[in-house]
């Protein structure tokens, strides 16, 4: 592709929340950065549309959130789930204190596309589609940049830091040799569409009845279905045979029973296979993974996306920071999370919990801390929010511009504690 830089300061692998968040906060801090994402378009079926009060709250300090309001959403203050005959809200999100004090329901291709347009504002910011990184470049033991194939052909890219954010199967971590952690899920999604009639509930909604789970995303035309099964269970879905699954999900969804026909056949029915894992060690020397590549989440309460996030808004906060005034110090030093605590390290642990109405999770040992090694940069101590206090949202202090900075705030959702950089 014309005009691809062959040498930026960081290049991200993977157009998802996290590598896109982290793309655009790098470039806002004038940072040259190549976002390198392997499709045409941000359009898939299985992408999380729920944008949590923290995130949105982000958006505000960032200074985008009343133009990011106006792309098409749900507000949702409360969730409301059905237990049988009964409904039930299941979380009230009008007590906290933020600005927006609710749950935005917004395609993820939305928040992409919204994301990819800011970041364009900045002369630092290349995002690349159809241009996928498939093997890293590395030189007396650090990794320098990456070799892909795009449109165009292969290609290379050297780098000062090159961050994975390519997802649950990412192909950099393996790449790097780095090991996962598989903390065990015990459930697998369903997910087909329906259309949406005028006489339909307006809300996004969970159905939970004895031994089933059923959850529906109003997507404006149609319905968003996932029909949650035990792990492993697909075959014995499909062998019991279509009708029997046309009549599970009429008795499930009694107000759209009429359009299920509409599933005209498995090819409609799309399997996503919930892994929950870890990276044990996210990081090698000029490498760093976030989002699904260092920890795959659950689906259950919409948290991957908002999580994605925060691992962009803690390493934008964590890798730039100005050498002597002249710019940005970025992959001068390895990353390391030597905190149980932070959110990125801990969090997929507690994932296989949600689970425990769909079957019977693994609960592994949670981690020792990891002994930092010198010249490395480390995220160390907490606050009440990591102990059950009060949490805060991510949060971005000041204007970037003026300060030079990514504006953004040393603590994240409460958890994160000072950190520091050794060159």
């Amino acid at each position: 592709m014309p005009g691809r830089p062959s040498a930026v300061t960081c290049c991200v692998a993977g157009g998802g929340p996290a590598g896109m968040m982290l793309g655009f906060l790098l470039a806002r801090a004038g940072v040259r950065v190549m976002v390198l994402e392997k499709h045409a378009d941000f359009l898939r079926d299985f992408r999380g549309d729920t944008i949590h009060p923290s995130t949105l709250e982000l958006m505000h300090e960032l200074g985008l959130l009343e133009e990011f309001l106006r792309v098409p959403h749900q507000e949702m203050p409360r969730l409301i789930a059905q237990f049988g005959d009964t409904s039930l809200a299941v979380a009230d999100f009008t007590h906290l204190p933020t600005r927006c004090k609710f749950i935005a329901m917004m395609p993820q291709w939305d928040f992409l596309d919204f994301l990819a347009r800011h970041g364009a504002r900045y002369p630092g910011f290349h995002l690349e589609m159809r241009a996928e990184a498939t093997a890293l470049i590395e030189e007396a033991g650090r990794v320098i940049g990456v070799r892909g194939t795009a449109a165009d052909g292969p290609f290379e890219v050297r780098a000062d830091l090159v961050v994975a954010a390519d997802g649950r199967s990412s192909v950099l971590r393996e790449r790097a040799g780095l090991h996962v952690e598989d903390l065990g899920a015990p459930m697998d999604v369903l997910w087909f569409r329906l259309s949406r009639a005028p006489g339909d509930p307006a809300a996004t909604m969970g159905r939970f009845d004895a031994g089933r789970i059923f959850v529906l995303l109003n997507r404006g035309p149609h319905w968003q279905c996932g029909y949650v099964i035990p792990k492993g269970s697909a075959e014995d879905v499909r062998r019991r045979g279509l009708d029997a699954f046309r009549a599970s999900v009429a008795a499930l969804m009694p107000f759209a029973a009429d359009r299920v026909a509409e599933i005209r056949g498995w090819d409609d029915v799309k399997l996503l296979t919930v892994r929950v894992d870890r990276l044990r060690q996210w990081y090698r020397p000029g490498l760093l993974c976030i989002g699904d590549a260092a920890h795959a989440m659950s689906p259950v309460g919409g948290v991957g996306i908002n999580l994605a996030i925060q691992d962009a808004v803690a390493a934008a906060n964590r890798l730039w920071r100005p050498a002597d005034h002249r710019g940005p110090a970025l992959g001068a030093a390895p990353a390391r999370v030597a905190d149980a605590g932070d959110p990125v390290a801990a969090a997929p642990g507690a994932a296989p919990g949600d689970h425990d109405h769909a079957g019977s999770p693994r609960r592994p040992p949670h981690p020792a801390p990891a002994r930092p090694p010198p010249g490395s940069l480390r995220v160390a101590g907490s606050d009440p929010g990591a102990a059950g206090g009060r949490r805060r949202p991510p949060r971005a202090r000041g204007d970037a511009r003026a300060r030079g900075g990514p504006g953004l705030g040393a603590r994240h959702r409460g958890r994160l504690g000072a950190c520091r950089q050794s060159l």
